[in-house]
Order: C-alpha cells, then structure tokens, then sequence
C-alpha cells in the first residue's frame, strides 16, 4: 500500500474548519441569490443575510454565482 502523507494547505484547512451556523443549502441560497445579489449592488445591508454570508464563505459554486450575478447587475447599472 502506498501511503501519501502530503500537508494540507493554510486555505484546505481553514476552508474545512469553516463555521457554517446557521446552516442554509445551496438550494436555499440559490432561491435568495438574485434579491442578495440586488442588495449587495445597491448596499442596502439590512436586507442581505447573515445565513447567506456564511454559505458563500463555504461554498465556492455559490460564491461564484453570486459573484456573477452582482457582475452582471453593476454592468447594468453602469449602462
């Protein structure tokens, strides 16, 4: 058997030692991105979510469709 003792990296360890309370699914966040999206753009704070902040931390898929999705609306807002 061979074994492969390699280091995890800084980012690796961080990104599974992350807190992910309270908790949402990518389903959930998914459902909230385009209004989240809108109030990241317009930088109203009371209306973006804790619960979503966390997710993103956690979830790069989700991270970078949201990322997408404000791209998309500052380009609109600038046109």
């Amino acid at each position: 058997m061979t074994s492969h003792q390699g280091r995890l990296s800084r980012d690796v360890v961080e990104s599974l030692t992350l807190d992910t309370e309270p908790w949402l699914s990518c389903e959930e966040c998914f459902d909230l991105m385009d209004s989240y999206a809108e109030a990241v753009v317009a930088g109203t704070e009371p209306r973006r979510r804790h619960d979503m902040e966390v997710h993103l931390r956690a979830c790069p898929a989700c991270f970078q469709e949201v990322e997408s999705l404000v791209a998309l609306l500052q380009q609109d807002s600038a046109d």
